[in-house]
């Protein structure tokens, strides 16, 4: 018999029981919902067998290991579609990702568009067939033999043949993959299915190798959800920030310069207002700001410790026969400028920001508007503090954090990144600046999840991950507790003491990468952009010429007053240049005729809220800076 913990409630089975029975046992419902299992926190298969004592949990799609492993088991079901009608067909990876799943094939005639309901057809046949997922494992040269052919899955087996374990297969009817799971079941288990894209994906990311296929699709337990989710996907479309960007004349990308974004008159005025909120909050939480120069030497880069680990994605040249690399981060900028005067404890905590222009070589393949580009703007803040500050600094910074984006009327979830294989520091300093992190947001009644060993080389962090209005998630914000670049760099402060000592630091962005957060509050937003952030806020609509006179006095008050505002003077009708007006989310849009004139009034609409009546020209500009003031979202 084996005791299995079920949540705090242990029961007991016969040796061998597979988490799938354990489900039934519990109820029909659970057992139909189950995607996969955790075995004493280990992802696994229902049909795994359970010989000892140990802690279950039964994951649903509502899990998010139970949802993987739903999409996972798709992918396989998509690979399986399109070997049956594309014999020949050389298939590379399939993961799941976060909003699906996907594959990448090699074909003789690649794929198009057209030819997805085809394989969406295929898929339901599949699924129909209810086949069974079974696990295998082979040894290296008999797994090489199983994928004959498949040059993509023998080069992975390649890769793993030196760690002397066999390799894991999972097969379904008449198609076997190189996988390690979980998986479902059966293939009858999926419900309902829609492939969603189809683009070109180089293999391993790198444009040297091979142009594969890439077939994108989602999937959930029922077809409501997955209306809802197409749904969605339909309005994310119309959000996406590079057609929004475009329309709305705030940034272009150009292919003489791919990956590196530029910012048109009215994207600057969005990007320097929300840095001069970034200024203003920073200010009232007592931070002062510095600027490191773009490019440093080598040796700077070997001290950090970024030359070993993130070499590949700087760049680099030579100035005086020495390599220099333009700064991918601004941290080690920031060390020199906290070691360049002495330090006392009574300036700790010592609150250092930077508005840091940095590269990084990112592969083309992977560049996606605002969202992955090659240089950003960083909001990087650096604060210095003795060991007995740590908790403290941390719940500080996560309270600006809450400001900042409530601001923007953003939700967040915090994962916490452990300890990585390439780590610099001993097992025991980790460990320890671990708890300080878990501790510091415990106590503020915060949860978080772990992400194993995704730590930054020098210390564990807090990811913050951004939830928008369509439900997506965006890592944004960060903070890494670090005790190895002090050390590194041999950092001091004269302690109460009188004597010499290490602080201890920590890195964190709060909108991370600038052009990134504007292409996230851009969706997020729809480009309706609060008052304040708006580059418009205003636009004077004239009825008619004679009324151009008035309009101009208009837009000049409204300046002097502090508002951005324009003047529209074409010879159109009112109606076209309100409907105008609205596809560029102006907020206000002020018409004036005759009646106004002579008023000194305004006839004033919102985008959103519609016709609000004529109002006094110095009416408006009070509503106007108290929404402003306001920050207020409509």
């Amino acid at each position: 018999m084996v005791k299995i913990d079920l949540k705090g409630q242990v029961k007991e089975f016969e040796a061998g029981v597979t988490a799938a029975e354990v489900a039934k046992s519990i109820g029909m419902g659970l057992y139909k919902a189950a995607c996969c299992a955790r075995i004493d926190g280990e992802a696994c298969d229902l049909r795994t067998p359970i010989q000892r004592d140990c802690q279950l949990e039964i994951l649903t799609f509502d899990n998010e290991e139970g949802k993987k492993a739903y999409w996972h088991t798709c992918s396989h079901i998509m690979a399986q579609a399109v070997c049956r009608l594309y014999p020949g067909t050389k298939f590379a990876i399939g993961p799941a990702i976060d909003n699906g799943f996907y594959y990448d094939f090699d074909l003789e005639n690649p794929l198009s568009a057209e030819e997805l309901p085809k394989i969406e057809e295929e898929i339901k046949r599949i699924i129909k067939e209810d086949l069974p997922l079974e696990r295998f494992l082979l040894p290296p040269d008999e797994a090489k033999g199983k994928m004959a052919g498949q040059a993509y899955k023998q080069e992975l087996i390649d890769e793993h043949a030196g760690n002397g374990e066999d390799i894991s297969f999972y097969s379904q009817g008449d198609f076997t993959d190189l996988c390690a799971g979980p998986h479902l079941m059966s293939t009858g288990m999926v419900k309902a299915v829609k492939l969603t894209a189809i683009t070109g994906a180089y293999w391993r990311g790198d444009a040297a190798n091979k142009m594969l296929t890439r077939v994108y699709g989602v999937a959930f337990p029922k077809q409501s959800l997955l209306d809802e989710h197409l749904q969605r996907l339909e309005e994310a479309k119309k959000r996406d920030h590079r057609r929004l960007g475009k329309e709305l004349g705030l940034f272009m990308l150009a292919e003489e310069g791919p990956g590196f974004p530029f910012f048109l008159p009215k994207g600057m005025v969005l990007k320097n207002t929300l840095l001069d909120y970034w200024r203003e909050i920073h200010k009232k939480y007592g931070y002062v700001e510095i600027s490191t120069p773009i490019m440093l030497n080598r040796q700077l880069w070997e001290r950090s410790g970024h030359w070993d680990h993130y070499k590949d994605n700087m760049y680099t040249t030579e100035i005086d026969e020495t390599t220099f690399a333009v700064k991918p981060m601004n941290c080690p900028g920031g060390m020199l400028v906290y070691a360049s005067e002495p330090h006392s404890y009574k300036e700790l905590p010592l609150r250092v920001g930077e508005i840091g222009l940095v590269h990084r070589h990112e592969l083309s393949g992977t560049l996606h508007g605002l969202f992955r580009v090659r240089c950003f703007h960083q909001d990087d803040a650096h604060v210095f503090m003795t060991r007995e500050q740590m908790q403290d600094v941390i719940q500080e910074t996560v309270r600006l954090f809450d400001e900042v984006y409530s601001t923007f009327g953003l939700t967040y979830t915090i994962e916490l990144s452990t300890m990585p294989e390439d780590h610099i520091g001993t097992v025991e300093e980790w460990e320890r600046n671990q708890d300080i992190l878990k501790n510091a947001i415990t106590a503020m009644g915060k949860d978080f999840v772990i992400n194993e060993g995704d730590g930054a080389f020098y210390g564990p962090k807090l990811d913050f991950h951004l939830a928008d209005s369509l439900g997506r998630t965006w890592q944004c914000g960060t903070i890494q507790l670090d005790s190895q670049l002090p050390e590194r760099f041999q950092l001091e402060y004269v302690g109460e003491d009188g004597h010499k000592h290490r602080p201890v630091m920590i890195h964190r962005v709060v909108l991370g990468s600038i052009e990134r957060f504007i292409g996230v509050i851009t969706e997020h937003l729809a480009g309706k952009f609060p008052l304040w952030l708006s580059p418009v806020q205003a636009v004077v609509l004239p009825i008619a010429e004679r009324h151009h006179g008035y309009a101009k006095a208009l837009q000049k008050q409204l300046e002097e007053a502090g508002l951005r505002v324009e003047c529209d003077l074409r010879s159109e009708k009112t109606g076209y240049k309100i409907r105008e007006a609205q596809l560029q989310r102006t907020p206000y849009m002020l018409v004036v005729g005759d009646k106004e004139q002579e008023a000194q009034e305004v006839s004033v609409r919102h985008r959103k809220d519609g016709d609000l009546g004529a109002i006094p020209v110095e009416a408006f500009i009070q509503k106007a800076k108290e929404e402003i003031a306001s920050k207020e979202i409509k």
